[in-house]
């Protein structure tokens, strides 16, 4: 349970008290890592009570509230609970690997405080991107399939950051730097990441059926989730690539990369079959 008050206290914005926090060594760290899809789920089902508000007031009405409003408020509460953490993050990978310069320059352009025009642009294209998706699966679904996608989309989007964590996967960084990508490179071991992706697949699935997706819509988001999965990978090697490695700030883009194409891949979805 320390992984768990450590994650909590790391990546969101929820009082664990401090005598609950253990110190953030490798060990622990790595350990951490494996709470982020549930805490992501979390993360999801809470911005999507918050969203409900907007989105559907009174659900018994048909046609009352604004999806497109409810979107908004869902990706505002989402960035509110996690300090914005992983948006900074996204912002500084793209103002890295938007400067074309050598590895070492590229990370210290990430390590800097402001963000270039890269970032801006990239962050911006990204919420527009969340919103515009989100808005069209709340105005083609019901509540329940709102709640199932949001906290769909953030446990996939976290679990790409766990794959990031594979001992196959380097540090941009020496460990000794203190960075959080160097702490907990390499701690998520092959079996860790299968069964803890192979349940998340499964209870994705489950609490699709259960809030009333169709066969097809079922089959649907499970190309979606699989499809985030490969973005994300691709994207992760692209950085090892370009920065030698990961670090805390690529961490946090996939995260955001990996949620983001979940929320694309179902407005897409919707949009070819008409509703899940």
């Amino acid at each position: 349970m320390t992984s768990l008050w450590l994650a909590l206290a790391l990546f969101t914005v929820a009082p664990v008290p401090a005598h609950l926090v253990p110190d953030p060594n490798r060990a622990v760290a790595g350990r951490s890592l494996r709470w982020l899809p549930l805490v992501g789920a979390g993360l999801g089902v809470a911005a999507g009570v918050a969203a409900s508000l907007f989105w559907h007031p009174v659900s018994w009405i048909p046609g009352a509230g604004s999806p497109l409003l409810g979107a908004v408020v869902g990706i505002a509460v989402l960035a509110a609970l996690t300090r914005g953490l992983h948006l900074d993050g996204l912002a500084d990978v793209a103002d890295g690997l938007g400067s074309r310069r050598p590895a070492e320059e590229a990370l210290v352009i990430m390590k800097q405080s402001d963000i270039g025009p890269f970032g801006v642009a990239v962050l911006l294209l990204t919420l527009l991107a969340q919103v515009a998706s989100l808005s069209t699966l709340f105005a083609a679904g019901s509540l329940a399939q709102g709640f199932v996608l949001l906290a769909a989309a953030q446990a996939t989007g976290r679990f790409a950051a766990l794959d990031a964590a594979a001992p196959s996967v380097p540090s941009a960084r020496p460990q000794l730097e203190g960075g959080f990508g160097g702490l907990v490179a390499g701690t998520a071991e092959l079996p860790v990441r299968l069964v803890i992706g192979l349940l998340g697949l499964a209870a994705c699935l489950v609490a699709a059926g259960l809030a009333g997706f169709s066969l097809r819509g079922v089959c649907e988001l499970a190309a979606v989730l699989l499809l985030s999965h490969f973005v994300a990978t691709l994207f992760r090697r692209h950085c090892v690539r370009r920065l030698g490695g990961v670090t805390g700030d690529v961490f946090g883009a996939l995260i955001e990369v990996g949620a983001t194409v979940v929320l694309l891949g179902g407005a897409a979805a919707v949009g070819w079959s008409g509703g899940w």
